[in-house]
């Protein structure tokens, strides 16, 4: 039988592994010894990518594409996007796939969300937005054997905008963020699939998001070219059982160097980052 999304992650998790590879290629980005070799755009982002996933995955807990950097291409690169989640499950069975896609709208467009992340793609679990609310996202909440995650505290620096308004929450006046995080925890994760995601640049956001979520899974993207810091991170993040992150880096891993050596440098920068995340539980 498959395992469902959160056994896969909690057994990486067992091994110390917190690691997410953002697998987001960008072809003006790709090494001369891909883009020589390999005719098509198609033909060089899968030969990249399964070059990257072989590098990385013995550090890894999660590998997470997203969407855009498929889709802009078209039916090529959504085909593309099949084809590397399929060879990652061919491959690494035990390594979940996050489809970053931040999918919202009426459950019965999120419906046809959950068909093609689920049926079509076949990933272990999508990102969502939470601004519609729980009936919206029933499509995607009653897959119990995949993962639902939810944004609370995102990493851009607008951010603030609206996720910092104040609100009141049973007569406490708390950022907007904190009340999707409550929501979440307390009333949309009866079957124990709900996740958040929770920006690296903010850390102590980061650490009100994890008192209030207990032990459930945060995604922490913002590492890497995004500046978040890592040691404030796993210490912000962590859980009751040093473990609940999945914290991302894409661009710093898979462009570590557009040389010929590329899938080795993003082979060491993934062991730094596995081996730096251990040292600050």
């Amino acid at each position: 039988m498959e395992q469902i999304f959160t056994e896969k992650l909690f057994k990486n998790w067992e091994k110390n592994k917190f690691l997410c590879v953002g697998l987001d290629p960008q072809v003006d980005k790709l090494p001369a010894v891909i883009t020589s070799n390999f005719k098509s755009i198609s033909q060089q982002i899968i030969e990249f990518n399964k070059s990257i996933i072989d590098a990385t995955a013995e550090y890894v807990c999660a590998f997470k594409p997203n969407i855009a950097f498929y889709e802009m291409y078209g039916s090529e690169g959504f085909s593309v996007l099949q084809q590397t989640v399929a060879y990652i499950h061919e491959h690494y069975p035990l390594i979940p796939v996050i489809l970053d896609a931040k999918r919202g709208d009426i459950g019965n467009t999120n419906n046809g969300y959950s068909i093609a992340a689920f049926e079509i793609l076949k990933v272990d679990a999508i990102t969502l937005h939470s601004y519609l609310g729980e009936d919206a996202l029933r499509p995607f909440l009653e897959r119990k054997d995949k993962g639902v995650i939810l944004l609370v505290k995102t990493s851009n620096p607008g951010s603030a905008e609206f996720q910092d308004l104040v609100v009141e929450d049973n007569g406490m006046r708390i950022p907007l963020y904190q009340k999707v995080a409550i929501n979440i925890s307390q009333k949309w994760n009866r079957y124990g699939n709900c996740g958040m995601v929770v920006g690296a640049n903010y850390p102590e956001e980061l650490r009100k998001v994890r008192q209030i979520a207990g032990d459930m899974p945060i995604l922490i993207p913002g590492i890497g070219a995004q500046g978040g810091d890592l040691e404030s991170s796993v210490k912000a993040g962590k859980n009751s059982k040093n473990q609940g992150m999945i914290i991302n880096a894409g661009r710093s891993i898979i462009f570590a160097s557009n040389g010929i050596d590329y899938a080795q440098a993003a082979k060491s920068e993934a062991q730094r980052l596995y081996q730096q995340i251990i040292s600050f539980l």
